[in-house]
């Protein structure tokens, strides 16, 4: 229930308030949808914690560049499926977490 307000809260500040700076993140994905992704597949102290520390370094005197989100552990089974009903891809790191990479190809509901 917390959970899914707060990707509604992310939802209406991706929805309307992020025209306002477009373009301003220094990362990739942008802040919000780093932090959408955290907050869909990691533990919310988790999603919190990486949201916020992703925030802090998104100013100028960092460079930014392409950052995915990771993924704390395997919640649940790989299921074969059509290419079009993935999400996200999954991509393993050293150290036994994942990167969280966004397939642009989904076909599924937005939130």
């Amino acid at each position: 229930m917390i959970r899914k307000f707060l990707l509604k809260i992310l939802w209406l500040y991706q929805k309307f308030f992020t025209l306002i700076g477009f373009g301003s993140c220094r990362y990739y994905p942008s802040c919000s949808e780093y932090a959408r992704i955290h907050f869909e597949n990691n533990s919310i102290s988790s999603a919190f914690y990486h949201t916020f520390t992703r925030i802090l370094r998104c100013n100028q005197f960092y460079e930014g560049g392409i950052e995915y989100p990771l993924l704390d552990k395997l919640s649940l089974k790989p299921v074969i499926m059509g290419i079009d009903s993935i999400k996200y891809w999954l991509v393993p790191n050293k150290k036994n977490r994942f990167y969280i990479i966004k397939n642009f190809s989904y076909k599924g509901s937005s939130c």
